[in-house]
């Protein structure tokens, strides 16, 4: 062997070998389990969150879309929203030219319950109502739509 050479699995003095233990793996994965088992929650939490904003600009933007409606072809739009059968519809008469499916789970209640079944009138005046949609999670939302100018509002309720 010349001079300088090292067998195999040798080290020169000061020298460590590079790599890590098994023992800081372990401690290593440990660490992670236990940060994702206490994110995983308020992650669920946002995501709740998110789809119960989601369902409720859905909704509002319908609303607004039938008043558009009544604007347009000038004449009376209803919407009827059917929480028990998760449907919002708009009508003019007897046809129905747009539906829209709600999200598994949200309710859609209407304060007073008349409030069910919305009309736009061609001048933008609309009955008025008040929309409670509620998703799992005790998520709630309001949408109020206005009786004398038909505008449609949303806040976010605490509950």
């Amino acid at each position: 062997m010349k001079r300088g050479q090292m067998k195999r699995g040798q080290m020169k003095r000061g020298q460590m070998k590079r790599g890590f233990t098994l023992i800081e793996l372990v401690v290593t994965l440990f660490v992670l389990a236990v940060a994702a088992a206490v994110a995983a929650p308020s992650i669920s939490s946002s995501l709740d969150g998110v789809r119960a904003r989601a369902e409720t600009a859905g909704i509002a933007t319908f609303l607004r879309a039938a008043r558009e409606q009544a604007i347009t072809h000038n004449r009376a739009y209803e919407v009827r929203v059917k929480s028990e059968e998760g449907l919002v519809e708009l009508r003019t008469g007897e046809r129905v030219p747009a539906t829209r499916r709600l999200a598994p789970g949200v309710r859609v209640t209407a304060e007073p319950p008349a409030a069910r079944v919305i009309t736009f009138q061609p001048q933008g005046l609309s009955s008025g109502a008040r929309l409670r949609v509620e998703m799992p999670g005790r998520r709630a939302y309001l949408i109020t739509v206005d009786p004398l100018t038909g505008r449609v509002t949303t806040r976010r309720l605490d509950t």
